[in-house]
């Protein structure tokens, strides 16, 4: 047995990787969840219907090409236990491994053909530093990993620090997300396909207003994803 697989044994006897939803302790070939947990995600399926309960949410406000999210987010529940790890635990390799997961099993089904660059929503300057990481940024690097799609970080930029929007009505989220980015380069997405990706789609206000900055740009195609939808 070589001697880093013998550290790392030895590490897990007295540190052992547990599972982030329900605190088992994982055994080998196990990453971040355990079997049980693992066969029990609340997947979507968005993937394989282009109308859907994600696409929904923007009817009527921004045109999309295709939206989707990867699972129900559960109060209390599955989805929440996995995105509080990511963003609140700092969890970002766990975001890296839900992207790359979501995209693995989304691939065959051409959700992302036609897709020129991935753009995750992204943090304000303070809330990132604070933070230390983006998690929708983690999530697009793992879909990266898998597609080749190309991340933009560089072009989209968050003009001011917003509140939190978990108890913000819809009108409130809208407002308060309303003008809150601003695109440097918008030529850069001149008659391109972007896929926005964010965490959590809830009323969609913060996707819609990061759709909203890049509709200057010519002949822009506008798709939406999200690891989770409320």
């Amino acid at each position: 047995m070589k001697l880093q697989n013998l550290l790392q044994h030895f590490v897990s006897l007295f540190y052992p990787k547990l599972c982030v939803i329900c605190g088992e302790v994982l055994i080998a070939n196990e990453s971040y969840f355990c079997l049980e947990c693992f066969l029990k995600l609340p997947k979507t399926n968005h993937h394989l219907s282009p109308d859907n309960r994600a696409t929904d949410r923007f009817a009527g406000k921004i045109p999309v090409v295709k939206g989707a999210s990867y699972l129900y987010y559960d109060k209390g529940g599955f989805s929440q236990k996995l995105i509080a790890d990511i963003k609140y635990r700092d969890n970002r390799k766990l975001g890296e491994w839900m992207g790359a997961l979501l995209a693995k099993d989304w691939l065959s089904s051409g959700f992302f053909h036609g897709t020129d660059c991935l753009l995750p929503v992204p943090l304000h300057p303070s809330k990132e530093r604070k933070r230390g990481f983006n998690q929708s940024e983690m999530i697009a690097r793992g879909i990266s990993q898998i597609t080749g799609i190309p991340i933009n970080t560089k072009n989209v930029i968050r003009k001011k620090a917003t509140q939190s929007q978990t108890k913000k009505s819809r009108f409130e989220r809208w407002k308060s997300t309303k003008d809150v980015f601003a695109v440097k380069d918008i030529d850069f997405f001149n008659n391109k396909q972007v896929l926005i990706v964010d965490d959590v789609l809830t009323t969609g206000a913060t996707l819609e207003a990061v759709a909203q900055s890049l509709l200057k740009a010519k002949n822009v195609k506008i798709s939406l994803l999200s690891l989770a939808i409320a």
